[in-house]
């Protein structure tokens, strides 16, 4: 029987023999590593890894072409390997590599787009639940709307950049869709939800992206009005609860005190 200890240590050793190369392996696997089968093991792992990613950042890889994200893939995999057997999760910090990795220093925008590809996937692989109809609304006006409270729906993600339109470069790259233009580089913001069976994704700006915050940590509609309108003066918080009711941002609305 091996110790467990033992059986950690050689599957440090083993994990690490997949990310060196040939000549650098633990002396203490070089029978093992040695093996013709092993190499072929050591670049099935790695082409998986490189699928995956590409597949899970299309948005990214759409962008920069595929050689340039392939590339930067099999750096960003032999640091971080899979660590569980589903590959569509694979590459959870895949955007905060971007945004230290040398060669895209000047695409500044593209960790951003990286975090909304990433969100989409959370979105997509969030526990199902019903999403709170916007009907709700009603219910809101009628009784003690400052006092209450609104969950946001599993799938609900969102995000605010502030320095450029992540959203616009992204939702553009994500679609099939050829979209021509201008951009006008200022602060985005996005929100994607799936209140069925797909993901649907639409631009969100500072005071939704704050007001969801707020719902998310469990204040009251009272507070998330207030840090919204701080941000927005002139926000509209009517308009604001209806596009988020019609998303599909919410899943339970609590009126008790």
């Amino acid at each position: 029987m091996i110790a467990v200890g033992a059986l950690a240590r050689f599957q440090d050793d083993f994990a690490r023999a997949l990310l060196a190369q040939d000549d650098a392996a633990s002396p203490a696997l070089a029978t093992l590593t040695a093996q013709p089968a092993f190499a072929i093991y050591r670049n099935s792992v790695m082409k998986s890894s490189i699928d995956a990613l590409q597949a899970n950042y299309p948005a990214v890889s759409r962008i920069v072409g595929e050689e340039w994200l392939r590339a930067a893939a099999a750096i960003y995999a032999r640091d971080a390997l899979p660590g569980l057997p589903m590959l569509l999760q694979y590459g959870a910090d895949f955007a905060d590599f971007l945004a230290r990795f040398e060669p895209a220093a000047e695409l500044t925008y593209l960790p951003g787009v990286a975090r909304l590809d990433r969100l989409w996937t959370e979105a997509h692989v969030a526990a199902s639940e019903d999403a709170l109809l916007p009907t709700a609304a009603q219910q809101l006006a009628s009784g003690n709307f400052f006092r209450a409270r609104l969950q946001p729906h599993a799938a609900t993600r969102w995000a605010w950049f502030a320095d450029a339109p992540i959203y616009t470069i992204w939702s553009r790259n994500r679609s099939d869709d050829a979209v021509d233009g201008d951009i006008d580089w200022r602060g985005e913001g996005a929100l994607l939800t799936r209140p069925q069976d797909s993901v649907q994704w639409r631009a969100l700006d500072h005071a939704g992206c704050v007001f969801l915050d707020n719902c998310a940590a469990g204040g009251t509609l009272a507070d998330a009005a207030q840090a919204a309108l701080e941000v927005e003066p002139d926000a509209d918080l009517g308009r604001l609860m209806a596009n988020l009711l019609e998303a599909g941002a919410f899943s339970r609305l609590d009126m008790n005190t």
